[in-house]
């Protein structure tokens, strides 16, 4: 009876994260689309329904309504199969992001606010996303298209290149913690007034600029949306792609961002952390989906405010400037770490302010 509860509160927690998250998705395209709007000095769609709020229905029945074109010299297994890769490897990871603490129920009794915890979560996120990279350069290659050969040739490049960097920036957290386990990095960022322990604020502000850098990156958004350059490759990996396929390749694209702002927030920015946590729970939610959301409106923010950089500028960024930045906070992380100068630290500030870890 035990087995059949656990497994029934399993899969809703997994179908309310999902609806949670694919929700976010659809209606960030829309926020994206207004916020644009409005940097750009116009409205932005505000026809299909009250102000514009049924548009991404719109937009999905447009996607399902529209044309299958399938290139003739394509290869079309791989052409097929690449939108799928790109969209699974995205979605996957969402099961191991903790959406907030432990939750008392009167008669379901105490759940935690996460799909699947185990040891090796945050080693779990890299190994998934990296698998991404891969539905690109497949879709790229199979489209039997120029265009689209050099934009998957670039993602190849880019994601490679900006993964390192991206990987190096979290070891910090790691050192500090002393685990990979996403749900006990968030613990230990609990501080005070549910802001003083986060990593970000006294132990790893460096990694965080340079994982939120490779972040940009690694998503292909502006100003490294080099793979998708439309002036110089038409749209790059997905030129060829039409109706539901470029419908995956566009929520890849946007679950994408939302995972790696649901991984900065729960290694940086204290995950569900915030103040009176400890006497409401429920609180934690949303201030981890309003971390999340804070994120998603940088993204934009960026995208309408910076040009995009050359290749051979995005390479040289990635290899010269945020690897040498990434090795550095290692040193730096695993030196203070040796001295105990975090420690030193958190009690001072315990003793003097009663803040601290």
């Amino acid at each position: 009876m035990e087995d059949l509860k656990h497994l029934v509160l399993l899969m809703i927690g997994i179908l309310v994260a999902f609806t949670v998250v694919m929700t976010m998705v659809a209606y960030t395209v829309l926020a994206e689309r207004r916020v644009l709007g409005f940097i750009q000095g116009r409205l932005g769609p505000n026809r299909v329904g009250p102000g514009g709020l049924l548009q991404p229905f719109a937009d999905l029945l447009k996607f399902i309504l529209k044309e299958d074109i399938v290139p003739d010299k394509s290869t079309r297994f791989v052409y097929f199969l690449a939108p799928v890769i790109a969209t699974t490897a995205a979605l996957m990871t969402i099961v191991v992001y903790p959406f907030g603490p432990e939750i008392h129920l009167p008669v379901i009794g105490t759940i935690r606010l996460v799909i699947a915890r185990f040891d090796v979560g945050l080693l779990y996120v890299l190994g998934v996303t990296s698998v991404g990279v891969y539905g690109i350069a497949l879709a790229g290659w199979s489209s039997n298209n120029k265009y689209s050969l050099m934009g998957g040739l670039r993602s190849s490049a880019q994601m490679i290149s900006y993964e390192l960097a991206l990987g190096l920036a979290l070891i910090g957290v790691i050192l500090q913690s002393g685990t990979l386990d996403l749900y006990s990095i968030v613990e230990q960022q609990s501080g005070h007034l549910g802001i003083t322990g986060w990593n970000l604020i006294w132990v790893q502000p460096l990694g965080f600029v340079v994982y939120l850098i490779a972040a940009i990156a690694e998503t292909n958004r502006v100003p490294f949306d080099l793979p998708e350059a439309e002036t110089e490759l038409v749209a790059g990996f997905h030129t060829e792609y039409s109706a539901m396929k470029f419908a995956l390749f566009f929520l890849a694209e946007y679950v994408n961002m939302f995972t790696v702002s649901m991984l900065a927030t729960t290694l940086f920015l204290g995950g569900w952390n915030g103040p009176f946590v400890h006497q409401l729970p429920w609180l934690g939610v949303f201030y981890f989906l309003g971390k999340v959301i804070f994120f998603l409106f940088f993204y934009i923010w960026l995208r309408g405010t910076l040009p995009r950089f050359r290749f051979d500028q995005l390479m040289g960024f990635g290899w010269k400037f945020l690897m040498p930045l990434a090795i550095i906070n290692i040193v730096l992380t695993a030196t203070i770490q040796w001295s105990g100068a975090f420690d030193y630290l958190g009690k001072f500030l315990k003793t003097t302010t009663g803040w601290g870890g």
